[in-house]
């Protein structure tokens, strides 16, 4: 239950969803956590956020088109949708280097007014630590910690992480020991890295108290992606992921913190792959040049080609004349759901110039592969890797080790010690076969059960739905700035 003392109404406290904060003289310290993933159906097996959600308040979250991390984040702290801020997915095409690139982490990326920035205009002096939040790098926040491998000029990539100020990384890694990248993503993604980001957190808000900290949680992506939202195994992993918070939540109580947990989208059952490229190449729209036997995407030479991110794809057609012909492939594929025009695209909010011309979404049981070759034998060497930067889509059968390969363990042991003595190696374990992913996203959700959440320890702070372009004039009112 909150108390007076933290700055939270108390318990007989009358007003209404959604009724102004009292003004305070200076900002109530807040704590917001995005819990990956989190639905209502899994906060049943999370009795620590279910306790602070009884307790508080719990509101479903009305997340944005394509709803996945990068794109949901920023509309989180900038309040307003992708066609404003410019994030339309967790990659996109850079027409003006004629290269898909997913993943970038550079924070002027995300156009529009920040959270930190109205608040400092409230409050100046106002304080900000971003523990692993997307496009955290170059952002104007004062404590940053964030995933960054250590390129090696030989091709090595060795796990690491950047934090700013400088110091605070060795601080960090005296502390909890080397970011765990690999347990970050890839096939050894699970509570590991969780833990690591929970730890910093804590030391941070120990050591250095900022005003708002955002932490990302991202442990209940993995299994809801590998084995679907309602395997035990899944179930499994929200209780792990809630018991490994309760010393975080704990500590937010102690430093009289408001807590915000929400989560960026939900993920659904899905047992379809689609192979978007692949029917745009058989249609003669995508083009690939070979080099060494090994296909590759050519972006700048295809009429028409897609960045598949989830359940959704943006398709970039290059001549206007082509695209009654590209619709026509996409609508005729079996899995695709919708075709965003113009229109379509204006109606979500997905208008910009980053965007495909054509964006597609997916069927509720379906999903977008990245694939574009048409032989296995042909496909890049990085295919079978954990390429998150060198694929031209979002694969989330990095998340196994190749079922179909009886020597995929023994690969990756050699690699493993080839690694530790300091050589090159290539983990070669992932499969070309997408049919085991049992979960997924980007799809606005049917259903609130199967939706993302807005929880705050406040009682009556919300009213009885939040729109994503709303948590930051929230967070603004939580930290009594507005």
């Amino acid at each position: 239950m909150s108390s007076p003392a933290s700055g939270d109404p108390g318990p007989h406290d009358r007003s209404g969803p959604g009724a102004p904060l009292p003004a305070r003289t200076a900002p109530v310290p807040l704590l917001v956590l995005d819990v990956v993933g989190l639905t209502p159906r899994l906060l049943d097996h999370m009795p620590h956020l279910k306790t602070l959600a009884q307790a508080g308040y719990l509101a479903p979250l009305e997340t944005v088109l394509p709803a996945v991390t990068c794109a949901a984040q920023s509309t989180f702290l900038t309040g307003t949708l992708p066609a404003e801020h410019g994030i339309v997915g967790n990659g996109w095409y850079f027409r003006g280097l004629g290269d898909v690139l997913l993943w970038r982490q550079h924070n002027g990326l995300v156009a529009g007014d920040k959270v930190w920035d109205a608040a400092r205009r409230a409050h100046p002096g106002y304080t900000v630590a971003n523990i692993c939040w997307w496009y955290a790098m170059g952002a104007d926040t004062d404590y940053t910690v964030t995933p960054r491998p250590v390129y090696y000029a030989d091709g090595r990539k060795e796990p690491d992480c950047y934090t700013r100020p400088a110091a605070l990384h060795d601080e960090l890694t005296d502390k909890l020991g080397t970011f765990p990248l690999f347990h970050f993503w890839g096939p050894g993604a699970d509570l590991v890295s969780s833990r690591w980001i929970i730890g910093a957190t804590r030391h941070i808000l120990r050591t250095r108290s900022p005003d708002l900290a955002l932490c990302y949680l991202p442990h209940l992506d993995y299994d809801l992606q590998r084995f679907g939202p309602d395997d035990p195994r899944s179930l499994r992993a929200a209780a792990a992921l809630d018991a490994a918070m309760a010393p975080l939540l704990a500590d937010a109580r102690t430093q009289g913190r408001t807590v915000v947990a929400l989560s960026e989208y939900g993920i659904t059952r899905v047992s379809r792959p689609v192979d978007v490229n692949r029917a745009l190449r058989r249609a003669g729209l995508l083009e690939v040049h070979t080099q060494d036997g090994m296909e590759y995407l050519d972006p700048m030479a295809s009429r028409a080609f897609a960045v598949a991110d989830h359940q959704l794809a943006h398709v970039y057609v290059r001549r206007p004349e082509d695209l009654p012909r590209v619709r026509e492939v996409l609508e005729e594929l079996p899995g695709v759901d919708e075709v965003l025009g113009d229109g379509g695209k204006k109606r979500h909010g997905l208008d910009h110039p980053r965007s495909g011309e054509l964006v597609a979404v997916a069927e509720p049981d379906a999903w977008f592969t990245y694939y574009y070759w048409l032989d296995d034998a042909r496909a890049p060497d990085f295919a079978q890797l954990v390429e998150i930067h060198r694929k031209p889509g979002y694969d989330p059968a990095e998340l196994f080790m190749d079922p179909l390969d009886p020597y995929v363990k023994v690969k990756a042991a050699t690699a493993l010690a080839r690694k530790k003595l300091g050589m090159r190696y290539r983990m070669a374990v992932v499969p070309l076969d997408p049919s085991p992913v049992r979960g997924s996203h980007g799809r606005l959700p049917a259903s609130d059960d199967d939706g993302p959440l807005l929880i705050c320890s406040t009682p009556r702070s919300l009213g009885d739905r939040v729109a994503a372009t709303d948590v930051k004039a929230l967070l603004l009112r939580l930290a009594g700035l507005s």
